[in-house]
C-alpha cells in the first residue's frame, strides 16, 4: 500500500513519452514534506541578483527546466552564474545594471517568467551609450503566449521591442541603449508578469519611473511577491498612489537571499490531505509567505479541512468535502489542484475569474475539463473557469484511462492526486513536472509511504 505510483519506464525524465500508473494509497496519507525551492521567487531572484552590483548568494534555489533556462540565458548575457543546483545553491556576480553582452540570443522553451523577466532586463541595454541587440524565443507553445503588452511598453520607453512574426507572442527582438523615459502604462489583464518584468527593471532606469497598470489585474499576489525581492535586494516601491507603481534609479545591492519552498507545489500535498482525508504538514510556508498560493488551503478550509498555521509549518487535515463557489483569480496556478479535489465534494464547485490560464502551458480550463469528462466526471467549461460535480472515474486496473497533460507540469501534478484514491488512473508525459518540479512522483511516493510506516 505504501507505493502510490509505478513509471512504465523507471522514473521520471526517462522519456517524453514514459507514462504513470497511479496506484491507490488504500488510506488516509499522513506526513511530513518540505518542496522545492519556489520557481517564481527563485527566476525572480536571479534577474535580481544579475542586476545588482557585487556578488549574491541564493539558496533554496529550484533545480528545473524554468530555473535551468533562466540561468542559462544570464550566463549567454554574459552575467557570471555559479550554479550548484545539485545544492539548490546558486552564486550570482551582478553587473550593476549594464549588460555585459551586446549581442544575445536566448531560448527559453516555455518559460513564462524567463522570457518576459529577461525581455525587459534587456531593454536596459549595456550602457554608456551603447546599443544592445538580443533575441528571445522559445518553443511552440510559447510562440502562442502573450507579451505584447510589454513589448508595447517597453517601446514607449525609447527602446526597439517587437514581436518577430507580428503576432503579439514570442520570438521577441530587443534592441535599446537604455530605458530614460518617466513613465509608462502596462496592461494587466493577461498576465501581472508583465508587471514584474517592468518592476524588476526600473531601479536601472535612467530616471525615476512611473508604472501605469491598465484594466484589471490577474494574480495580484505575485506583485507582491516581486516587490518583496526587490526589497530584499534593497529597493523599496511607491505604492502610495493606487494602479501606480514608482521606482527611483537606485539599482539593486547584492544580498545573500533564502527562497521559500514552492507554494504552488505545496498544494498538491495539501490537496492528498483533503482527498484522503488524511494530514500533511509542508515546512517551511506560513501565513507570512511571500508566496500568494499559500492561501490555497483556505480554499480547502472552506471546503471542510482543518487547517493549522505555525511560524514555520502549515498542517491541513482532511475531513468530509463539500462544493464552494470560489474566485481563484489571485491564487489560479492552483485551480488544477482544486478541480481535481472537487471531484471527491459533495456537491458542485465553480472556480471563476481565471480566464487568463487558457495563457499558460497550455489552456487549463478546456484541458482540465476535457480531461474530466474523458474520466466519465461531469465538468463543464465557461470563458473564465469551469464547474465540477462529484463522482467516480470510469477507470479501473481492468480497464485504465490515459490522463494527457498537455505538456502541462501541473495538469500532470494536479490528475496525479485521482490516482491516490481510484484505481486506473494513468498518467501521461511526468517528464513534463521537470519544468517546476522534476522529483514531484518520488516525493509523493515518499509521503505517502512514510504514512504507511507510521
Amino acid at each position: 500500500m505504501g507505493r502510490a505510483f509505478e513509471s512504465q519506464l523507471g522514473s521520471v525524465g526517462v522519456s517524453a513519452t514514459s507514462q504513470y500508473v497511479m496506484h491507490p494509497v488504500g488510506r488516509p496519507v499522513f506526513g511530513t514534506i518540505r518542496p522545492p525551492g519556489s520557481k517564481s521567487l527563485t527566476n525572480r531572484a536571479l534577474v535580481t541578483a544579475a542586476l545588482a552590483s557585487g556578488v549574491s548568494r541564493l539558496t533554496g534555489v529550484l533545480k528545473s527546466r524554468d530555473t535551468e533556462v533562466m540561468i542559462d540565458s544570464l550566463k549567454r548575457l554574459g552575467i557570471s552564474v555559479d550554479d550548484r543546483l545539485d545544492e539548490q545553491c546558486v552564486t550570482v556576480t551582478g553587473c550593476g545594471g549594464r549588460i555585459p553582452r551586446l549581442t544575445a540570443e536566448l531560448w527559453l522553451e516555455n518559460s513564462g517568467t524567463s522570457i518576459r523577466f529577461l525581455a525587459a532586463m534587456c531593454a536596459i541595454g549595456p550602457g554608456d551609450g551603447a546599443k544592445g541587440s538580443y533575441r528571445l524565443d522559445g518553443n511552440t507553445r510559447m510562440r502562442e503566449r502573450p507579451i505584447e503588452d510589454l513589448t508595447s511598453a517597453l517601446a514607449s520607453m525609447g527602446c526597439v521591442a517587437k514581436c518577430e512574426l507580428g503576432s503579439g507572442c514570442p520570438p521577441v527582438v530587443i534592441e535599446s541603449t537604455g530605458l530614460s523615459a518617466p513613465r509608462v502604462s502596462i496592461g494587466t489583464g493577461k498576465s501581472s508578469q508583465f508587471l514584474s518584468a517592468l518592476l524588476l527593471a526600473a531601479p536601472y532606469s535612467s530616471v525615476p519611473l512611473d508604472i501605469e497598470t491598465l484594466g484589471p489585474m490577474v494574480s495580484e499576489p505575485y506583485i507582491d511577491m516581486t516587490l518583496g525581492v526587490m526589497a530584499r535586494f534593497g529597493v523599496t516601491v511607491d505604492i502610495s498612489q493606487p494602479g501606480h507603481y514608482r521606482v527611483s534609479p537606485s539599482g539593486y545591492a547584492s544580498a545573500d537571499y533564502d527562497i521559500e519552498p514552492d507554494a504552488s507545489a505545496a498544494s498538491y500535498f495539501f490537496a492528498a490531505a483533503a482527498i484522503t482525508q488524511g494530514r500533511v504538514t509542508v515546512e517551511g510556508l506560513n501565513q507570512q509567505a511571500l508566496q500568494g498560493d499559500v492561501h490555497f488551503v483556505k480554499a480547502l478550509e472552506r471546503m471542510g479541512c482543518d487547517v493549522k498555521w505555525g511560524a514555520d509549518h502549515v498542517t491541513v487535515t482532511g475531513r468530509p468535502l463539500h462544493g464552494i463557489d470560489i474566485d481563484m483569480n489571485a491564487i489560479s496556478d492552483t485551480a488544477q489542484t482544486l478541480a481535481v479535489v472537487a471531484t471527491f465534494a459533495a456537491g458542485s464547485t465553480t472556480i471563476r475569474n481565471i480566464a487568463h490560464v487558457r495563457h499558460k502551458e497550455t489552456d487549463r480550463i478546456t484541458a482540465v475539463v476535457t480531461e474530466l469528462s474523458k474520466l466519465g466526471i461531469h465538468a463543464t467549461e465557461f470563458h473564465d473557469g469551469m464547474t465540477i460535480q462529484p463522482g467516480l472515474p470510469n477507470c479501473s486496473a481492468a480497464a485504465p484511462q490515459l490522463v494527457h497533460t498537455y505538456d502541462d507540469h501541473r495538469m500532470a501534478m494536479s490528475f496525479a492526486l485521482l490516482g491516490l484514491v481510484h484505481s486506473g488512473v494513468v498518467i501521461d508525459d511526468p517528464a513534463c513536472t521537470s519544468k517546476t518540479y522534476p522529483d514531484f512522483f518520488a516525493d509523493l511516493s515518499r509521503l505517502c509511504e512514510e504514512g504507511s510506516a507510521s
